[in-house]
Protein backbone atom coordinates (compact mmCIF):
# COMPACT_ATOMS: atom_id res chain seq x y z
CA UNK A 1 0.00 0.00 0.00
CA UNK A 2 2.89 2.11 -0.40
CA UNK A 3 3.52 3.22 3.35
CA UNK A 4 6.94 0.79 3.92
CA UNK A 5 9.66 0.39 1.07
CA UNK A 6 9.95 -3.35 2.63
CA UNK A 7 8.69 -5.53 5.14
CA UNK A 8 12.44 -6.26 6.11
CA UNK A 9 13.60 -2.62 5.76
CA UNK A 10 11.11 -0.08 6.33
CA UNK A 11 12.70 2.41 5.69
CA UNK A 12 10.90 5.33 7.19
CA UNK A 13 8.88 6.23 10.73
CA UNK A 14 6.06 3.39 10.29
CA UNK A 15 7.43 -0.16 11.43
CA UNK A 16 4.92 -2.58 13.48
CA UNK A 17 3.11 -5.97 13.18
CA UNK A 18 0.87 -6.62 10.48
CA UNK A 19 -3.16 -7.26 10.91
CA UNK A 20 -3.46 -9.91 8.30
CA UNK A 21 -1.28 -10.59 4.97
CA UNK A 22 -4.00 -11.05 1.87
CA UNK A 23 -3.06 -14.58 1.04
CA UNK A 24 -5.13 -15.33 4.23
CA UNK A 25 -7.88 -15.20 1.92
CA UNK A 26 -7.20 -18.16 0.41
CA UNK A 27 -7.61 -19.72 4.09
CA UNK A 28 -11.08 -17.81 4.27
CA UNK A 29 -12.73 -18.70 1.14
CA UNK A 30 -11.09 -22.44 1.77
CA UNK A 31 -13.36 -22.86 5.37
CA UNK A 32 -16.82 -21.11 3.33
CA UNK A 33 -16.16 -24.39 0.81
CA UNK A 34 -15.48 -26.40 3.22
CA UNK A 35 -18.63 -25.53 5.37
CA UNK A 36 -20.96 -24.87 2.53
CA UNK A 37 -19.56 -27.60 0.00
CA UNK A 38 -22.36 -26.66 -2.52
CA UNK A 39 -21.09 -23.50 -2.77
CA UNK A 40 -20.24 -21.92 -5.81
CA UNK A 41 -20.19 -17.77 -5.33
CA UNK A 42 -18.98 -15.85 -2.51
CA UNK A 43 -18.71 -11.57 -2.05
CA UNK A 44 -16.28 -9.60 -0.54
CA UNK A 45 -17.66 -7.16 1.74
CA UNK A 46 -15.80 -3.92 2.59
CA UNK A 47 -15.17 -0.38 2.17
CA UNK A 48 -13.58 0.57 -1.12
CA UNK A 49 -12.50 3.87 0.44
CA UNK A 50 -10.22 1.90 3.24
CA UNK A 51 -6.79 1.34 2.36
CA UNK A 52 -6.69 -2.38 2.55
CA UNK A 53 -9.84 -2.75 -0.26
CA UNK A 54 -7.73 -3.54 -2.96
CA UNK A 55 -4.64 -5.41 -1.08
CA UNK A 56 -7.69 -8.04 -0.49
CA UNK A 57 -9.40 -7.59 -3.28
CA UNK A 58 -6.34 -8.66 -5.36
CA UNK A 59 -5.92 -11.79 -3.76
CA UNK A 60 -9.51 -12.87 -3.41
CA UNK A 61 -9.49 -12.70 -7.13
CA UNK A 62 -6.31 -14.38 -7.74
CA UNK A 63 -7.58 -17.11 -4.95
CA UNK A 64 -11.08 -17.91 -5.55
CA UNK A 65 -11.26 -19.37 -9.29
CA UNK A 66 -8.63 -22.15 -7.67
CA UNK A 67 -11.59 -23.29 -5.45
CA UNK A 68 -14.21 -22.93 -8.34
CA UNK A 69 -15.56 -19.71 -6.40
CA UNK A 70 -16.96 -17.00 -8.58
CA UNK A 71 -16.08 -13.81 -6.68
CA UNK A 72 -18.27 -10.55 -6.62
CA UNK A 73 -16.76 -7.41 -5.86
CA UNK A 74 -19.48 -6.12 -3.03
CA UNK A 75 -18.11 -2.71 -2.40
CA UNK A 76 -20.30 -0.89 0.71
CA UNK A 77 -19.78 2.14 2.98
CA UNK A 78 -23.29 2.45 4.57
CA UNK A 79 -26.12 0.35 6.26
CA UNK A 80 -28.12 0.56 3.69
CA UNK A 81 -25.26 -0.82 0.84
CA UNK A 82 -24.98 -3.30 3.35
CA UNK A 83 -28.73 -4.56 3.02
CA UNK A 84 -28.58 -3.78 -1.00
CA UNK A 85 -25.17 -5.64 -1.43
CA UNK A 86 -26.24 -9.20 0.77
CA UNK A 87 -29.93 -8.82 -0.51
CA UNK A 88 -28.86 -9.02 -3.97
CA UNK A 89 -25.79 -11.72 -3.26
CA UNK A 90 -29.09 -13.77 -1.51
CA UNK A 91 -30.73 -13.76 -4.81
CA UNK A 92 -27.41 -15.67 -6.25
CA UNK A 93 -27.85 -19.69 -5.01
CA UNK A 94 -25.16 -21.43 -3.49
CA UNK A 95 -23.17 -18.01 -2.46
CA UNK A 96 -21.64 -16.93 0.61
CA UNK A 97 -19.70 -13.88 2.44
CA UNK A 98 -16.22 -13.17 3.11
CA UNK A 99 -15.90 -9.91 5.59
CA UNK A 100 -11.91 -8.76 5.79
CA UNK A 101 -11.20 -6.76 8.56
CA UNK A 102 -12.86 -3.08 8.06
CA UNK A 103 -14.20 -0.16 10.36
CA UNK A 104 -17.58 0.56 8.06
CA UNK A 105 -18.28 -3.13 8.27
CA UNK A 106 -17.21 -3.85 11.99
CA UNK A 107 -19.87 -0.75 12.79
CA UNK A 108 -22.37 -2.56 11.39
CA UNK A 109 -21.64 -5.74 12.64
CA UNK A 110 -25.29 -6.89 14.07
CA UNK A 111 -26.78 -5.93 11.01
CA UNK A 112 -24.13 -7.99 8.66
CA UNK A 113 -24.95 -10.89 10.86
CA UNK A 114 -29.18 -10.49 11.31
CA UNK A 115 -29.10 -10.45 7.23
CA UNK A 116 -27.00 -13.29 6.50
CA UNK A 117 -28.94 -15.33 9.35
CA UNK A 118 -32.39 -13.75 7.21
CA UNK A 119 -31.13 -14.80 4.02
CA UNK A 120 -28.87 -18.51 4.59
CA UNK A 121 -25.93 -16.96 3.86
CA UNK A 122 -22.76 -18.71 5.12
CA UNK A 123 -19.94 -16.61 5.92
CA UNK A 124 -16.20 -16.45 7.00
CA UNK A 125 -15.23 -12.83 9.30
CA UNK A 126 -11.46 -11.51 10.82
CA UNK A 127 -12.69 -11.13 13.78
CA UNK A 128 -14.15 -13.18 16.76
CA UNK A 129 -16.67 -10.81 17.73
CA UNK A 130 -18.93 -11.22 14.60
CA UNK A 131 -19.43 -14.95 15.69
CA UNK A 132 -20.00 -14.16 19.41
CA UNK A 133 -22.84 -11.86 17.91
CA UNK A 134 -24.51 -15.09 16.00
CA UNK A 135 -21.83 -15.26 12.90
CA UNK A 136 -21.29 -18.15 11.82
CA UNK A 137 -17.03 -18.86 11.76
CA UNK A 138 -14.23 -16.72 12.09
CA UNK A 139 -10.14 -16.93 11.14
CA UNK A 140 -8.04 -13.89 12.39
CA UNK A 141 -4.90 -13.17 14.19
CA UNK A 142 -4.31 -13.37 18.05
CA UNK A 143 -5.62 -10.10 18.79
CA UNK A 144 -3.51 -10.05 22.02
CA UNK A 145 -0.50 -11.12 20.34
CA UNK A 146 -0.34 -8.68 18.52
CA UNK A 147 -0.67 -6.19 21.07
CA UNK A 148 2.18 -7.49 22.97
CA UNK A 149 4.17 -7.58 19.93
CA UNK A 150 3.35 -4.14 19.13
CA UNK A 151 4.15 -2.92 22.84
CA UNK A 152 7.68 -4.59 22.63
CA UNK A 153 8.21 -2.24 19.52
CA UNK A 154 6.75 0.35 21.75
CA UNK A 155 9.38 -0.09 24.05
CA UNK A 156 12.82 -0.44 21.87
CA UNK A 157 11.82 2.63 20.08
CA UNK A 158 11.53 4.69 23.29
CA UNK A 159 14.77 3.16 24.18
CA UNK A 160 16.64 4.56 20.72
CA UNK A 161 15.75 1.81 18.21
CA UNK A 162 14.87 3.76 14.78
CA UNK A 163 11.03 2.61 13.22
CA UNK A 164 13.42 2.40 9.53
CA UNK A 165 15.43 -0.34 11.16
CA UNK A 166 13.02 -2.13 12.57
CA UNK A 167 11.33 -5.31 10.66
CA UNK A 168 7.54 -5.44 10.16
CA UNK A 169 6.55 -8.59 11.46
CA UNK A 170 4.09 -10.88 10.30
CA UNK A 171 1.24 -12.25 12.70
CA UNK A 172 2.43 -16.20 13.54
CA UNK A 173 -0.80 -16.69 15.83
CA UNK A 174 -4.04 -17.25 14.83
CA UNK A 175 -7.64 -18.08 16.37
CA UNK A 176 -10.33 -20.16 14.49
CA UNK A 177 -14.02 -19.60 16.15
CA UNK A 178 -17.03 -21.82 15.26
CA UNK A 179 -21.11 -20.87 16.38
CA UNK A 180 -22.55 -24.54 15.75
CA UNK A 181 -25.91 -22.91 16.95
CA UNK A 182 -25.89 -20.38 13.26
CA UNK A 183 -24.58 -23.84 11.17
CA UNK A 184 -27.80 -25.76 12.50
CA UNK A 185 -29.94 -22.83 11.83
CA UNK A 186 -28.15 -22.18 8.25
CA UNK A 187 -28.52 -26.11 8.10
CA UNK A 188 -24.61 -26.89 7.61
CA UNK A 189 -23.01 -29.80 9.21
CA UNK A 190 -19.25 -28.16 10.39
CA UNK A 191 -16.85 -30.88 8.92
CA UNK A 192 -14.88 -32.34 12.12
CA UNK A 193 -11.64 -31.01 11.31
CA UNK A 194 -12.81 -27.64 11.44
CA UNK A 195 -14.35 -28.42 14.50
CA UNK A 196 -10.79 -29.84 15.93
CA UNK A 197 -8.97 -27.29 14.36
CA UNK A 198 -11.41 -24.23 16.48
CA UNK A 199 -9.96 -22.53 19.13
CA UNK A 200 -13.44 -21.89 20.36
CA UNK A 201 -16.90 -23.35 19.53
CA UNK A 202 -19.71 -21.56 20.39
CA UNK A 203 -22.95 -23.76 21.27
Amino acid sequence: MGFIASLPRPGGNITGVLHYEATIIGKWLAMLREIAPHLTGAALLANPKVSSYQYFLRSAEATAPSLGIDLTDSPVQTAAGIERAIEELARRPNSGLILPPDASTIVHRDLIVALAARHRLPAVYALKTFVVAGGLMSYGTDQNDLFRLAASYVDRILRGDKPADLPVQAPTRFETTVNLKTAKALGLDVPAHLLVAADEVIE
